[in-house]
């Protein structure tokens, strides 16, 4: 192996025969001269850091012909603006060093220590490692990016740091990688810029991604915006003396900051309400700043003397902040010439955190930069995806719940004690339940909004205060996942929904397997502890399974056969010395019709077994309907009507995984089948039909009218829901018996 000295000579010969070596040297110097706030000591660190990475680059050049090493310099810069510490800087340095030059973590331990190396650690992406996709790639790189990020936020801001420099430079790279790598800015990196409150790169990066994605509209909107910045030029200052004048009339010492829209932001609002860029009035506006926090109320009101406010255009962030700490009074005023602009008024402050978030902190010196003070702003949305990562081991599914979760807007609703809860807009009030507690997500039942009862699907607005009505006994609906918009929402009813199955799966495999057993003349499942422990490890080494508790739930999802576990789990008991009951076998044999096929035991059903056992869609079997169960492949027991066609295909198919069900004697449920009912079309006639079920004291589930217009006699499609065929035959009596019914009869696929 190469040796640091070894390497160090070469770099000391690469630089003479390479001019180019210079300019790193020349960036580095740069670099240096921003660090005035670290100590001699921390600047020499930097500086032993900016070796190791050089002369592990050694060699490597970017696409235009720079010496890599520029790449890290200029990320460290970035950090430097920033006020990151020097251990930040030092992994800025080096983030590519594990990744592209073959250094491990170990050296960099040895080196520079655990901090520093973790730092590099979490930068660093899993290219070393196989995956099936690039996004699979993608979504577990961003997943160790995510638990290095939580335990310290500097990783993420070099991260954004590295891509900042990566975009500005994208230029250089071949135009076929333009549109992935914009895209994954655009969607992710922008997005948690804005997050974590880094105003400044949030603009940047949005810009530069348009510019790659859309370069003919980028182009033709920059010449544009020239255009339009000269010929305003008249209008922007004529208001900033005029503003300029009213604050010193009134004595109040104010700094008065011009600011303009972005590119990205234009073309936004083009596409987005589709207007020329002629329409776009708001592109100019002014950021006051302002010594005291009421100062920004006080000078709220002297413009509004100056100008008139449009109406719904005032937004106050300073006694309601957004998520990642942002405070500033928001107005938009008519000025002259009748053109909007817009007025922010903040303190000194407030300002240092809109433009730079979560490094506001190591911008005002604080001493710790790796303490929890440090991950005050945005610590909320770094523990929302935490829970989710905890949550969600599929690495496809986790990426998609993060997307979902940086959303850029707000809406603020209100708790009963008058607590304020940032959520996406478009959230509803389950993303309002799980963003409380998990708990009161998942019994939640009903909702009052503002006193109101209202449904929990229902969409929240600015300004809405919400409680929720839980339930000792609810549990998650998978109809949830349909409307909920936040990732933690989603990740928390999955979660849930997954390890009920599990339970519900357990406990019919332990069911079957019994029954199974019995069919093998061996009364009962044998202990897992005491004299049968080797019996259940032989057992579990048969079917590949890590816990009994595994093979259970395989068994319920139609993983493993039970009537095959069954016949193995015999003999393993018959080797220990258990004999089969033949009298069993005689009994069991002629409960099942003595079909060997389906020889796994009868389960009977009461409606109470959850998610491990569906019902099928296609034939809707009620309770008094001849049954059969079929195994489906990690779908559980799903249940079939004997003649429904589609059981009877899975039958001829795959005969193997049928077993044998039958209702218990008190189904614990009603149960939806299908009703048509033909009726002569007239006045009233839907509601005198409605009227004859209820009577029957069935529940109307759901109406289907179809989408052709009204005959004479008219197809009415009812989902009903009864306890058995019986109480549907009374539902039948009792729709023929109704004026205008011609025909009423139970829909059979």
């Amino acid at each position: 192996m190469t040796t640091v000295a070894e390497t160090g000579k070469k770099r000391s010969s690469a630089a003479q025969a390479h001019p180019a070596a210079s300019a790193a040297a020349a960036s580095f110097a740069a670099l240096v001269g921003k660090l005035d706030y670290l100590s001699p000591a921390e600047i020499e660190s930097v500086r032993q850091a900016y070796r190791f990475a050089d002369e592990a680059h050694l060699g490597q050049l970017r696409k235009n012909g720079d010496p890599y090493i520029t790449h890290p310099i200029a990320v460290a810069a970035q950090c430097a603006e920033w006020k990151l510490d020097a251990q930040a800087l030092m992994a800025a340095l080096m983030h590519d060093a594990i990744e592209d030059c073959g250094v491990t973590k170990e050296e960099l331990v040895q080196r520079f220590g655990a901090p520093v190396a973790d730092l590099v650690d979490g930068l660093t992406k899993l290219e070393r490692l196989e995956f099936d996709t690039r996004e699979q790639n993608q979504a577990e790189s961003f997943r160790k990016m995510l638990l290095a990020m939580a335990k310290d936020v500097r990783v993420i801001l070099i991260k954004l740091a590295d891509r900042t420099h990566n975009m500005r430079t994208m230029g250089d790279m071949p135009r076929s990688k333009w549109q992935r790598i914009s895209s994954e800015t655009l969607e992710i990196y922008a997005p948690i810029a804005h997050r974590l409150g880094l105003n400044f790169t949030y603009r940047e990066l949005q810009d530069l991604a348009f510019r790659f994605l859309h370069p003919w509209r980028y182009e033709v909107l920059s010449k544009a915006l020239n255009k339009s910045r000269t010929r305003r030029h008249d209008l922007i200052a004529r208001v900033q003396r005029e503003v300029e004048a009213a604050f010193a009339r009134q004595g109040m010492g104010v700094r008065i900051l011009g600011r303009e829209k972005t590119l990205n932001s234009v073309y936004r609002k083009m596409d987005s309400k589709h207007l020329s860029f002629s329409q776009v009035t708001d592109i100019y506006g002014f950021r006051i700043v302002v010594p005291e926090l009421t100062d920004c109320y006080t000078a709220m009101g002297i413009l509004h003397q100056l100008y008139k406010p449009v109406p719904g255009k005032f937004r106050d962030y300073v006694a309601i902040p957004k998520v990642n700490g942002y405070q500033s009074l928001h107005t938009t005023l008519i000025g002259p010439f009748g053109t909007n602009i817009e007025f922010q008024l903040r303190t000194h402050a407030m300002d240092v955190v809109a433009e730079s978030g979560v490094a506001a902190h190591w911008l005002y010196k604080a001493s710790e930069p790796g303490s929890d003070t440090s991950q005050r702003l945005g610590t909320q949305w770094l523990q929302s995806l935490l829970d989710i990562q905890q949550e969600t081991h599929d690495a496809g599914e986790f990426w998609d719940h993060v997307k979902i979760d940086l959303f850029p807007d707000a809406v603020y609703v209100f708790t009963p004690k008058s607590k304020i809860l940032a959520l996406p807009r478009g959230a509803t009030v389950m993303d309002f339940a799980y963003a409380i507690h998990s708990g009161v997500g998942n019994r939640a039942v009903a909702a009052r909004i503002n006193g109101e009862q209202r449904p929990l699907r229902t969409e929240l607005a600015n300004g809405d205060v919400v409680e929720i009505v839980t339930g000792d006994t609810a549990e998650p609906n998978p109809a949830w996942l349909s409307f909920v918009k936040t990732g933690r929402a989603r990740s928390k009813i999955r979660h849930h929904l997954k390890t009920l199955a599990q339970e519900k799966a357990n406990e019919l495999g332990e069911r079957m397997l019994t029954q199974a057993l019995r069919s093998e003349g061996i009364a009962t499942l044998p202990d897992e502890e005491g004299d049968h422990k080797s019996t259940w490890e032989k057992l579990l080494r048969f079917t590949g399974n890590k816990s009994r508790h595994e093979l259970m739930t395989d068994i319920g999802m139609g993983k493993r056969i039970a009537s095959m576990v069954g016949k193995k789990l015999a003999v393993l008991l018959s080797e220990t010395g258990l004999k089969p009951d033949a009298l069993l076998i005689s009994t069991e044999r002629y409960a099942s019709g003595q079909d060997e096929t389906v020889s796994q035991g009868v389960v009977s059903l009461d409606g109470s077994e959850g998610l491990s056992v569906q019902y099928a869609p296609c034939c809707q079997p009620i309770p008094g309907d001849r049954i059969v169960g079929y195994l489906g492949r990690g779908e559980g027991l799903v249940v079939h009507a004997e003649d429904c066609p589609t059981g009877k295909r899975l039958l001829l198919r795959d005969s193997e995984r049928f077993l044998q069900v039958e209702w218990a004697d008190e189904p614990v449920r009603p149960f939806d089948t299908t009703v048509v009912v033909t009726v002569a079309n007239g006045k009233g006639v839907l509601a005198r039909v409605a009227s004859a079920i209820a009577s029957a004291e069935a529940d109307i589930t759901h109406v289907d009218m179809g989408d052709e217009p009204a005959q004479t006699a008219t197809d009415i499609r009812f989902s009903v829901s009864v306890r058995d065929r019986q109480h549907l035959a009374d539902v039948l009596r009792s729709l023929k018996r109704t004026t205008s019914v011609i025909k009423a009869q139970r829909f059979k696929p």
